[in-house]
C-alpha cells in the first residue's frame, strides 16, 4: 500500500515558478514509477511528467518540457514537480501517482494540490 500527499500548490504570476512535492508512505515507495498529472477545470486528466524508481530515467508532456522537471528523493520518499516559467494555461490541480511502470497504469494517487498560475 501507497498513500501520497501533495503539498507546494499556490499563486503564482506568469512566468514565475512553483515547486510541488508528494510524499509518499510505504515500503514499497522505492520500487515504483512516480508520475505527476494534472487537470483543469472542464478538462480531463492529463499526464504531466514520469520518473523512474532510480531517477536515472524521466518524462515529460512536450507542454512542459524544458520548463518542469521531476526528480525524487527516495531518502526522504518524495517526489517534486520544479515548474519554471509558468503559464496561465498551467493552472490545474495537480495529482502525484505511483505505479509499476512510468507510462502506466498507475495505480496509487494523492488528492492534488492547487496551483494558478495569474496573467
Amino acid at each position: 500500500q501507497v498513500q501520497l500527499v501533495e503539498s507546494g500548490g499556490g499563486l503564482v504570476q506568469a512566468g514565475g515558478s512553483l515547486r510541488v512535492s508528494c510524499a509518499a508512505s510505504g515500503r514499497t515507495f522505492s520500487w515504483r514509477a512516480m508520475g505527476w498529472f494534472r487537470q483543469a477545470p472542464g478538462k480531463e486528466r492529463e499526464f504531466v511528467a514520469a520518473i523512474w524508481w532510480s531517477g536515472d530515467n524521466t518524462y515529460y508532456a512536450n507542454s512542459v518540457k524544458g520548463r518542469f522537471t521531476i526528480s525524487r528523493d527516495n531518502a526522504k520518499n518524495t517526489v517534486y514537480l520544479q515548474m519554471n516559467s509558468l503559464k496561465p494555461e498551467d493552472t490545474a490541480v495537480y495529482y502525484c501517482a505511483a505505479g509499476p511502470t512510468m507510462h502506466g497504469p498507475y495505480d496509487y494517487w494523492g488528492q492534488g494540490t492547487q496551483v494558478t498560475v495569474s496573467s
